[in-house]
């Protein structure tokens, strides 16, 4: 893949789709392939006050310029697009291109109207592609969900000003389901090319430097689009809440809550995601979410460099009547007490399964309250998760 001609605009590619449809996921394709030979400006956008995308692109990715702005790219923080575009350029010796990766609740035109209005980036930068990303489980609710009068549906703004459509998650949906939502793309987006993912890997050859973008198009289906005073509103029942915590988690009381969380409340959760310090683990323990599907680990090389006490957890909800105080609330309870009742050498009694005499071995070992020795034959090693009497009690006298 050709390098940009220092004396050429800069190519910039938009990263849009809704909450959850895998964006991130291949933005790290994209900066960890070395197939493509370019180094890039990163602008990354996120709707809540505390940003966590940032936290979740890969460490080892040695990118020039990372950019974040917090709030909606379309409307709260355009203003602040311009001015990152510009001061971008002042380091353009440092990149090859810029990737703009958007909120899912963005609406995608006042992004892309951006590279037309204002005459100092048309000079700058030239919009190369917009890459839609839709979750094969959820788009087809997302694109049928009806909207209070005067808002637009933000998932259907996003495909109609694709270039390509990447359909991820395939293995989440049928053969049925898949030509189903293709058909619907197809309906709203005649000429964008779909291809399906899963795990949103895809070729950066079929994404960067493709020249895709087409205003005319644009303009058919958009009259309006460059005028500048077009104005864009959100659905207001949707909201963001956020945390950010310095402790260290018990990870069995914070998956727990979660579990019970999206079980009750999984159809209003458009998106969870948080990097947590687990009690007892060097390496960071990233969580996300879409409705009633969750996905957390600890991240492969991403080790906290921060000593234990001083590490910071945070975590975002994006849904629909969110009750922020009592979230925040809830994930406070799962921070680590320092103050164990046993300590090591203590003798204590172990349930596992019935109750068994052991020995404390170790305290906060890999993210448990207790390592225990049993007082077998063996001497078997078991963990009790939390420090409540239903797994670990005193001895017997």
């Amino acid at each position: 893949m050709a390098k940009r001609k220092m004396s050429s605009k800069i190519p910039v590619t938009v990263l849009t789709g809704f909450l959850g449809s895998g964006k991130t996921t291949l933005l790290n394709h994209i900066l960890s392939d070395s197939s493509h030979g370019m180094k890039f400006a990163v602008i990354e956008n996120e709707f809540g006050e505390i940003g966590v995308d940032e936290k979740i692109l890969l460490e080892t990715v040695d990118e020039e310029v990372v950019e974040v702005m917090n709030g909606c790219i379309c409307c709260t923080v355009r203003g602040d697009l311009v001015e990152a575009l510009k001061k971008l350029h002042k380091k353009i010796n440092k990149f090859d291109g810029v990737i703009i990766e958007t909120t899912g609740l963005a609406d995608p035109a006042p992004v892309v109207q951006t590279f037309f209005i204002d005459e100092d980036i048309q000079e700058m930068y030239s919009l190369d592609a917009v890459i839609t990303v839709v979750d094969a489980k959820n788009i087809r609710e997302r694109l049928a969900e009806e909207k209070p009068e005067g808002v637009e549906n933000e998932s259907v703004e996003q495909v109609c000003f694709a270039d390509k459509v990447l359909l991820n998650k395939t293995d989440l949906a049928d053969e049925k389901a898949l030509t189903e939502i293709e058909g619907k793309i197809k309906q709203l987006n005649p000429s964008a090319q779909i291809i399906r993912c899963q795990y949103s890997k895809v070729s950066p050859k079929e994404l960067l430097n493709i020249e895709a973008f087409n205003l005319k198009r644009v303009l058919d289906f958009e009259p309006d689009f460059l005028a500048d005073d077009q104005e864009h509103q959100h659905d207001q029942s949707v909201s963001s809440v956020s945390c950010r915590v310095k402790g260290n988690l018990n990870q069995e009381m914070l998956m727990r809550w979660i579990s019970r969380l999206i079980q009750e409340d999984g159809a209003n959760l458009y998106r969870y995601k948080g990097v947590l310090s687990v009690k007892g683990m060097n390496e960071k323990f990233v969580f996300q979410g879409v409705g009633m599907l969750f996905d957390g680990a600890f991240a492969s090389g991403q080790v906290w460099t921060e000593p234990e006490a001083e590490r910071e957890s945070v975590f975002v909800f994006i849904g629909k009547n969110l009750k922020g105080p009592w979230l925040k609330e809830c994930f406070k309870k799962c921070l680590v007490s320092e103050n164990l009742r046993f300590k090591v050498g203590d003798k204590v009694q172990a349930n596992v399964g019935q109750w068994k005499d052991g020995i404390i071995k170790a305290c906060w070992d890999e993210g448990n309250a207790y390592r225990v020795e049993i007082q077998d034959a063996k001497k078997t090693n078991v963990w009790a998760p939390i420090d409540v009497d239903d797994y670990i009690r005193a001895g017997q006298a």
